[in-house]
């Protein structure tokens, strides 16, 4: 049983595909981040099975899929490349975490769910919602970068390319409110392995009470199951019992909670 990396991600498909198959939704964060990773691991069993993996994006901050908590107490990075920052499903990290001896504090606790059977926001929210077009990149962008504020992120210089892929692909949708103007917008990922997730949910502070978010998150989700997605996924803040509750309220139902610890030294 051993722990090997790689930071190809064609080897890493090929050794790890059928793990990443056979879970798509606890294995979401590896799926769509592994053709940016810099560096990628999977945990073999005797018998030759892959029953765990991870992905290291950005540098220092890793990200862990579907594994036990033997595979992550034993895991240890090559070299000197142990990350500040780990993500993942709550027990896997705790059994990692502690098995390094080093202090750490938790940052994140987040719930995974998954899209049941989508139910209409009720009462609806005034207006409709539209996908986006490129004449509305700059104020999504702007708004991507209010959002990275509000969750604690440190933000980027420009989103503009960020939001102009999402948008050229179809994958941002704004709700608009009865005047007309954008007042809330949803993002989907790529499509992996037949799952993708929602993020970029996000409201300016002054349109916020009026249930625009939960018409953008149940636009974007209706869309992304009618393109053929099998699972719609989206993470919630287990700090916001709003958004926790919203999300139940449009058909989402948690698949398993996740933990994100930094380091200390």
């Amino acid at each position: 049983m051993t722990w090997s990396f790689t930071d190809s991600a064609a080897a890493f498909r090929a050794a790890a595909a059928e793990h990443l198959a056979a879970d798509p939704a606890r294995n979401t964060a590896v799926l769509t981040l592994m053709d940016a990773a810099g560096r990628l691991g999977w945990w073999e069993e005797a018998d030759g099975r892959v029953t765990g993996v991870l992905v290291v994006s950005p540098p220092g901050v890793s990200a862990f899929g579907a594994m036990t908590e033997e595979a992550a107490r034993v895991l240890r990075f090559p070299g000197s490349q142990e990350p500040t920052e780990v993500r993942g499903e709550t027990a896997a990290v705790e059994a990692y975490a502690e098995a390094t001896g080093r202090p750490w504090t938790p940052t994140a606790r987040m719930r995974l769910f998954r899209l049941g059977e989508p139910t209409p926001p009720d009462p609806a929210p005034a207006g409709r919602a539209r996908l986006a077009a490129g004449a509305d990149v700059p104020l999504v962008a702007a708004w991507t970068r209010e959002f990275a504020v509000a969750i604690g992120d440190e933000p980027a210089e420009d989103y503009t390319g960020f939001v102009a892929e999402r948008i050229s692909e179809g994958r941002l949708w704004l709700w608009e409110g009865p005047d007309g103007r954008p007042v809330s917008m949803a993002a989907v990922s790529r499509t992996i392995e037949g799952q993708a997730r929602v993020h970029l949910v996000y409201t300016p502070p002054a349109e916020r009470g009026r249930g625009y978010a939960a018409g953008a998150t149940d636009a974007v989700g209706r869309a992304a199951l009618d393109a053929g997605t099998a699972q719609v996924l989206l993470f919630t803040d287990l700090a916001n019992p709003t958004s926790n509750a919203l999300y139940q309220r449009l058909g989402y139902r948690p698949v398993t909670d996740h933990l994100g610890v930094t380091f200390t030294r």
